[in-house]
């Protein structure tokens, strides 16, 4: 098949990464999975699929990345399609959160993200083509619960980073999407899939500390499915036209459409008096 495209998905050993390479084997494409431990247990979840290569890496460790993308290009000749997928939530007062433990959300969230992009444009330039989809949160649209304004800020730096990859790779004819999902019934919630900061500072029980004691209550109770959320970034992948911003989920987009608002509001209150900067010419 000609029109068979290529996908590396980085994250795949569950949740939103999983789902996304089995319905693009399910298609008839072909998948890089990125996992950073263990390929063999994907490999059997996946049914050694023919058209699947597991890949082991740490988007965090450069070498490792290029190493993982050549080894990609080197078994299916191109890559079509990036999900930059690999991620996890933070939990913590802004306060609470230590130094170390915001660089390594900001080291995975972010700065993995860069690492597997500056990896994959050479050959998409080279090819003039390919997609970058970036998984982002409706927690990159505004800060929605207590404690989890760090992670959001990684999700807001994804949305800052598609947008300035999209005016440099349109006319390069690379298509860049940011993808925002709302609250899925994937394991984000459960107690392995994000990280707590290790600091309790008393005065935030009744903010963050709530938050902590629902997250565990929330985790298999959200209301978006997994593999809904899959079948739109297979659609995405066949778009001509693909967007730019794609908030995924009534929660998703019902929260960027008032956060618009809300920003709106703002502006046009303070207008006259931000409008008032400018040097007075002579």
């Amino acid at each position: 098949m000609e029109n068979k495209k290529v996908w590396l998905i980085t994250g795949a050993s569950r949740g939103f990464g999983f789902d996304i390479a089995k319905v693009a084997l399910e298609a008839g494409d072909q998948v890089v999975a990125t996992v950073r431990s263990n390929p063999v247990l994907l490999q059997d979840k996946l049914s050694n699929h023919p058209n699947l290569l597991v890949v082991v890496l740490d988007v965090t460790v450069e070498d490792q990345v290029l190493a993982g993308v050549n080894k990609a290009i080197g078994q299916f000749g191109k890559i079509d399609i990036l999900v930059n997928n690999a991620g996890y939530g933070l939990l913590g007062a802004t306060e609470e959160v230590s130094d170390l433990e915001v660089r390594k959300q900001f080291d995975t969230n972010v700065f993995g993200l860069l690492n597997v992009t500056r990896a994959v444009l050479p050959h998409m330039r080279s090819r003039k083509s390919g997609h970058i989809i970036n998984i982002s949160s409706l927690f990159g649209y505004g800060a929605t619960a207590p404690g989890f304004g760090l992670y959001g800020s990684t999700k807001y730096a994804v949305e800052g980073i598609t947008e300035g990859l999209a005016l440099e790779l349109k006319p390069l004819g690379i298509h860049t999407t940011a993808l925002a999902p709302g609250l899925f019934s994937t394991d984000f919630a459960s107690n392995d899939s994000y990280q707590a900061s290790a600091k309790i500072i008393d005065a935030y029980q009744d903010t963050v500390g709530q938050i902590r004691k629902a997250v565990s209550g929330l985790h298999g109770n959200q209301p978006g499915d997994p593999a809904k959320l899959a079948g739109v970034v297979l659609q995405l992948s066949r778009s001509e036209n693909p967007p730019l911003h794609l908030p995924v989920g009534k929660d998703a987009v019902d929260l960027f459409r008032s956060r618009a608002e809300i920003n709106a509001k703002e502006v046009d209150e303070w207008a006259e008096i931000s409008n008032s900067t400018d040097h007075v010419k002579s």
